[in-house]
């Protein structure tokens, strides 16, 4: 049995990690159906507006980096309220942004700060059973992606009635409140690595270097996620366009949609903990690949975005979700540096994805998005063909997942 892990982890304190993570991670998303409001509020172009999602997702890159690995150097219940604090505070910025750049600053360090998120999923995995790890780290994602999802539904539909300020204002009353709800209930875990911070920093490069499963989970995410945030940044101009002329709520209802990916993510996690997890990424690879076919093909249709939609999310979240239960299965004292490289690759993907979805979207409009949305996790299946360098190395990593779970 893993020696940091702790066997008694409560159903409750998981739930309420799970409900944390939610309630974070939407920060980083409420901007999304409101980028047409936002621009206009700040009186800037709609084109500058569309590049906020990329602004997000660097800033929350870069805070991976910089400020996730040093939950294996300090405690971690102290860090996460640090970064809700933070995040705190950044809400509230952006709610009384008064011009483009101090808005783009805003949405920038908001990410970068508030990554108490993925401070969370490797503090569950430190607190669950082995057998148990897939379960807990799917349970806490289920939440996480929950969060992205309702994050838009709400932000449409206040952003329509009360105005984008008004749901950052409300952003800031919700993740204050997590804040005292988590700092109550956490448990205090003592750090697993006695390392200076520049250690930490060169430790993450060994990390790469050492485990060939590590560095193929990162070009499976980051693609996947590419393609994701490629659509999700360009779904509100695509509806608020011929045919459909909708607004931001019928925007953010699509984050509704995707429920099927907050259902999918335990059970993932389960089927990680018997099955062969490498075999359940890439089938997430070819869903995902399937759901911007089906974008290109019957996308100018509400029910063929509908679709796409329901295949997109459950595809992305299949990966996602078994990349990271077989990265914290590698290095038990190295979770958080595992977590940070992973999900650094994975929100890169996103700022490439973004980036080239804006692009795709200014070049040929819809069918540019698609054509992103193919090629990224196409590149990812042409890795998982080719196979990680060093074969015995996975295998080994797969049967103890196995061997554990059956004890």
């Amino acid at each position: 049995m893993d020696s940091e892990a702790q066997p008694s982890l409560k159903p409750g304190t998981l739930l309420l990690m799970a409900v944390g993570c939610g309630i974070d991670v939407a920060d980083n998303y409420y901007h999304q159906p409101l980028l047409p409001q936002m621009a206009h509020g700040v009186h800037a172009p709609e084109a500058w507006a569309g590049y906020f999602p990329a602004l997000n997702q660097a800033g929350f890159a870069f805070g991976l980096l910089l400020f996730v690995p040093l939950g294996d150097r300090f405690e971690r219940r102290r860090l996460v309220v640090l970064s809700l604090g933070a995040a705190t505070t950044l809400l509230v910025l952006v709610a009384v942004a008064p011009t483009f750049p101090v808005l783009a600053a805003a949405i920038f360090t908001l990410g970068l700060l508030g990554v108490g998120v993925q401070l969370l999923i490797p503090f569950a995995a430190h607190l669950a059973p082995p057998a148990d790890r897939g379960r807990a780290v799917g349970t806490v994602m289920g939440g996480m992606l929950c969060g992205v999802l309702l994050a838009r539904t709400i932000s449409g539909v206040v952003g329509q009635s009360l105005g984008w300020r008004a749901m950052y204002g409300i952003a800031a009353i919700a993740t204050l409140g997590v804040l005292v709800i988590l700092r109550a209930i956490l448990p205090e875990s003592r750090p697993s690595a006695c390392l200076s911070y520049p250690a930490l920093m060169r430790s993450l490069l060994d990390l790469v270097r050492e485990e060939p499963v590590l560095r193929e989970s990162c070009w499976f995410g980051a693609a996947t996620f590419g393609a994701f945030s490629a659509f999700w940044a360009n779904l509100a101009f695509h509806l608020s366009g011929p045919p459909f002329h909708y607004g931001s709520v019928v925007a953010g209802l699509f984050g509704l949609i995707g429920v099927v990916g907050v259902v999918a993510a335990p059970l993932v996690g389960r089927a990680g903990d018997r099955w062969d997890r490498r075999r359940i990424v890439g089938a997430g690879i070819v869903i995902t690949t399937l759901s911007f076919i089906l974008f290109g093909l019957s996308g100018h249709l509400l029910w063929g975005l509908v679709a796409g939609v329901i295949v997109m999310d459950l595809g992305v979240q299949v990966v996602h979700v078994s990349n990271q239960t077989r990265n914290q299965s590698l290095r038990p004292e190295a979770r958080n540096r595992l977590n940070t490289v992973y999900m650094f690759s994975y929100f890169i993907g996103g700022v490439v994805g973004s980036s080239l979805g804006a692009a795709g979207w200014a070049v040929a409009g819809w069918a540019g998005v698609c054509t992103v949305g193919i090629i990224l996790p196409t590149l990812a299946l042409g890795v998982y063909g080719l196979g990680v360098p060093t074969r015995h190395r996975l295998d080994a990593t797969e049967a103890v997942g196995r061997g554990v779970a059956g004890e």
